[in-house]
């Protein structure tokens, strides 16, 4: 297991698109591990492919470690369907963002369909910090950042080069 360097802003890989990945090998589940090792050491709650360097569409993320038993998950190719009409304001930190907590309103509620390691499709229903968790790394794959949900006024308060 190794503990992976996690970029931070304004590394310009930040802002890129992530891959599909497609078929499970061992060399990502060595990654998957790799990360699952790199956001415990952090220590976070979730961590994109993407904010370590590699740009696939793969997260790890485990919601409940700090404060109970781990249930950790490690997510390829995954999709957000069926978000809940009612947003949830919840702060949002970011490893790659230290220092920089994000007011961001989401969907209280989604639906998580991904790739596990066993090459199966899984989809659960997510509620609470899970589905906030799950929705920031989706967007860490797509190249968004927490920030860029803020609402304009809390975007003003930010330096301007979060935003490029």
């Amino acid at each position: 297991m190794t503990v992976m360097p996690v970029l931070t802003w304004p590394d310009a890989r930040l802002r890129e698109t992530a891959l599909a990945v497609g078929a499970v090998d061992d060399a990502l589940r060595t990654l998957a591990v790799d990360m699952l090792e790199t956001m415990y050491a952090a220590p976070g709650r979730g961590l994109a492919a993407t904010q370590v360097g590699v740009m696939q569409r793969l997260f790890v993320m485990d919601v409940t470690w700090k404060d109970g038993a781990p249930r950790p998950y490690v997510c390829i190719d995954p999709e957000i369907i069926d978000p809940s009409p009612d947003l949830v304001t919840r702060t949002e930190g970011c490893l790659s963002l230290p220092g920089i907590p994000a007011e961001v309103a989401r969907p209280g509620a989604v639906t998580l369909r991904w790739t596990g390691l066993d090459g199966a499709r899984h989809e659960e229903r997510l509620t609470g910090f899970a589905a906030t968790c799950a929705q920031h790394e989706v967007d860490h794959l797509d190249g968004r950042l927490c920030v860029d949900l803020l609402a304009p006024a809390a975007r003003a308060t930010l330096d301007p080069a979060l935003f490029a």
